[in-house]
């Protein structure tokens, strides 16, 4: 089923007939808009936080931004404060820890939970529709969408963005 809501669409049990497109976000900016902005890109999209071991992970994401983002691949970095609470700032902080320290100028959405009663639709998208329906473990969880919105592939927090698994799935999807 699908409800609507001010804040965006809830998907429920079922996603069957609808599109990754159709799923508003807020960027960290207080934008709201759908993911259909995306459409025939190849999406990167990472929960994120700023004191965790795998933070340094923001500096490839921005190169893997800076190679592929002219080619049609953008990184969603999503930041998350549900593991360790290792994301306590709030979205000026963060973005501004982001721009300072790593450079980070791909798309950043608003703070956001990726699992339990409050799970973001957009999480719960790419849990129902991806390679694995088992819960965000950690930070830094990469989801891979292909450029008609389909969930291509799910990559652990300990996989880098530099890893030529990822990259060699990048490369393939925006090859397609």
């Amino acid at each position: 089923f699908i409800m609507i809501f001010s804040s965006g669409i809830f998907l429920g049990k079922n996603a069957e007939g609808y599109s990754f497109y159709d799923i508003e976000v807020e960027s960290i900016e207080g934008k709201t808009y759908r993911l259909s902005e995306y459409r025939g890109k190849v999406l990167l999209v990472v929960n994120t936080a700023s004191e965790c071991g795998y933070t340094p992970q923001y500096k490839a994401l921005q190169s893997l931004y800076n190679v592929y983002g002219n080619k049609g691949m953008v990184v969603l970095g999503v930041p998350c404060n549900q593991f360790g609470t290792q994301e306590p700032g709030t979205e000026e902080e963060i973005k501004k820890f982001c721009e300072i320290r790593y450079g980070v100028t791909f798309p950043m959405l608003k703070k956001t939970d990726v699992k339990g009663p409050k799970q973001h639709p957009l999480y719960r998208y790419l849990l129902q529709k991806g390679t694995s329906s088992k819960d965000i473990a950690w930070n830094f969880e990469k989801f891979l969408v292909s450029k008609n919105g389909e969930v291509a592939a799910r990559f652990a927090p300990d996989v880098t963005p530099d890893d030529a698994r990822l990259t060699a799935k990048i490369e393939a999807d925006l090859d397609k």
